[in-house]
């Protein structure tokens, strides 16, 4: 009995440190927000979504026995999360800002309200365990699923730039120390979300190894663009001279009755230097 307990709190002190690194993992990511003032395309709802089961999480752990490790390490999540998320909206662009606040008030505040409300008063002590380790699991899942927005993005554009080994990796690690957590307590509300978890985090590993070499698909460069404009604009300014010289010829071949052959040869010669510009503009 005493080996169990300790086996159990030695994967429950594991799973406290890895998911600590976990939480830590997307400091280098926030670094260069900002740095660079700008959230560079990356969503918010990885961050808010593993609020919100932060936030459960603490509410299971309050009426569940024995839970001071799942006290300790959501509550440090909870507060790494709000970090994340202020500084996200430091730099979002405006429609990200009212998308994070939309996705704020929706899971944050009405979802974790309505559910408090409903599980205080509607539930009893043991059935009220329950209904929130049903829901945490749910939402546990949520946050394993969440990544999965990252990995559509890696595929499409072929870069890992977004999606960070180590976050990935130290995923993996605590979706692996919270199982066997779960499972040697027999806390089935712990142990089996975290099985999705562990096929996810390896899923992102591969995908890793798979692009991290990539190179991005070249896209033309405006600059021959503009290139191709002037060359046009260099053809127009070509066809205008020449024309204007044929209207400085035109006259002399109505006024000048004796040369009005010469004329009608420069007008000609001046004829066949047009139709070359225009087979020049043509080929172009």
């Amino acid at each position: 009995m005493a080996l169990h307990l300790t086996w159990v709190f030695g994967f429950g002190l594991l799973g406290n440190f890895i998911s600590c690194l976990v939480c830590l993992a997307p400091l280098p990511t926030f670094y260069r927000i900002c740095k660079k003032k700008t959230s560079q395309g990356f969503h918010s709802i990885p961050y808010v979504i593993a609020l919100f089961s932060a936030m459960l999480w603490l509410f299971y752990a309050l009426f569940k026995e024995d839970a001071l490790l799942l006290i300790t390490i959501n509550s440090f999540t909870f507060f790494m999360e709000i970090g994340y998320i202020f500084m996200y909206l430091l730099y979002a662009t405006k429609k990200d800002k009212i998308l994070t606040f939309k996705l704020l008030l929706l899971f944050n505040v009405f979802g974790f309200g309505l559910i408090c409300v409903l599980t205080r008063f509607l539930t009893q002590r043991q059935k009220r365990v329950q209904v929130l380790g049903w829901i945490c699991m749910t939402f546990s899942l949520c946050v394993f699923v969440a990544p999965l927005f990252i990995v559509r993005k890696v595929i499409r554009t072929k870069s890992v730039e977004f999606m960070p080994f180590s976050l990935s990796f130290f995923l993996t690690l605590s979706a692996v120390m919270w199982f066997f957590y779960g499972f040697l307590k027999k806390d089935q509300f712990v142990a089996v979300p975290n099985i999705l978890g562990l096929l996810f985090g390896i899923l992102q590993m591969v995908l890793y190894m798979i692009y991290r070499n990539s190179k991005k698909v070249v896209v033309v460069e405006p600059k021959l663009k503009l290139d191709i404009s002037e060359h046009v604009v260099d053809l127009e300014k070509l066809g205008a001279a020449i024309c204007s010289e044929i209207a400085i010829g035109i006259p002399k071949l109505m006024n000048d009755g004796g040369d009005g052959i010469i004329e009608d040869q420069n007008a000609k010669e001046q004829t066949k230097k047009i139709m070359k510009a225009m087979d020049v503009t043509n080929k172009l």
